[in-house]
């Protein structure tokens, strides 16, 4: 090959760290002389990039931390300034003091639940260490139910045990599927596997988190209940069940957050 095609093929090196030579560890000289070798700032640096990456965070909210969570435009509700005082003070908490609880960030569309959850996710990877995955709610049973084609290699274990495993797990837009038997007891198998191993679950939804409406069981009050139950808003016990909401409150905390939709009032697309 050509020298001119050979030096246009080769991969561009990256410089070695003039603290550590790329080893990954610097050495350190203490006031009384004594030397000693600690993990280099370059290389805690690498893998928290890395951990990021495993992540999985789509594009879209990439830039989405708490610092620039935006909580002062007009019409904004008070609520989302306390929900950010009770992520940061989650985010310093973890993971001593939250225990294996994470967080359940409910409301109105566009009040910003997906900004702030990615921004704790992106806190507990950058600051604490943590091992963190994104999921969105919908994708992940569209993937578990693929897996269930026999031309797919992918077995519903392979989709499930990293969910399972993730020290941190975001699950966005929970309840976003239709209520089935298959999804109650999915939701039902991802939640109940992470509570008993006290994992940190980090949760958005559009559904207040509230019971299922009671429906009577026999002839017209039946029907009457059921069209009332129609006509209202549904919650987070109607799409997962009441048995699963009510096991979210041992594993999160609550954070509710309302006001008008974000993205139209501040970030509404122009030319």
């Amino acid at each position: 090959m050509p020298e001119g095609l050979r030096r246009k093929h080769q991969k561009p090196t990256t410089p070695a760290c003039p603290r550590c030579g790329g080893s990954g560890l610097a050495v350190i000289l203490r006031e009384d002389g004594e030397q000693f070798a600690a993990e280099c700032e370059c290389h805690i640096a690498r893998k928290a990039t890395l951990r990021q990456q495993r992540a999985h965070i789509p594009e879209r909210y990439t830039h989405c931390l708490l610092e620039n969570f935006t909580t002062d435009f007009h019409g904004a509700d008070a609520t989302l300034g306390r929900a950010l005082v009770s992520a940061r003070r989650f985010a310093e908490s973890f993971p001593i003091e939250t225990d294996g609880r994470g967080l359940l960030l409910t409301g109105s569309i566009g009040a910003g639940k997906t900004h702030l959850a990615v921004g704790v996710l992106r806190e507990l990877i950058e600051q604490k260490g943590a091992v963190g995955l994104f999921c969105d709610y919908r994708e992940l049973l569209k993937e578990i139910q693929h897996s269930y084609n026999p031309q797919v290699a992918t077995t519903e274990l392979d989709i499930l045990r990293p969910v399972f495993d993730a020290e941190v797990l975001m699950l966005d837009e929970l309840g976003a599927v239709k209520p089935t038997d298959w999804v109650w007891d999915t939701v039902a198998h991802i939640l109940n596997t992470r509570y008993n191993h006290k994992r940190t679950t980090i949760i958005t939804t559009n559904y207040p988190n509230l019971p299922p409406a009671m429906v009577e069981s026999h002839g017209a009050q039946s029907a009457r209940a059921a069209a009332a139950r129609a006509m209202r808003e549904e919650t987070l016990g109607d799409r997962i069940g009441e048995r699963m909401r009510s096991r979210l409150q041992e594993m999160c905390i609550p954070v509710q957050m309302l006001g008008k939709d974000f993205r139209q009032s501040v970030r509404s697309a122009r030319f």
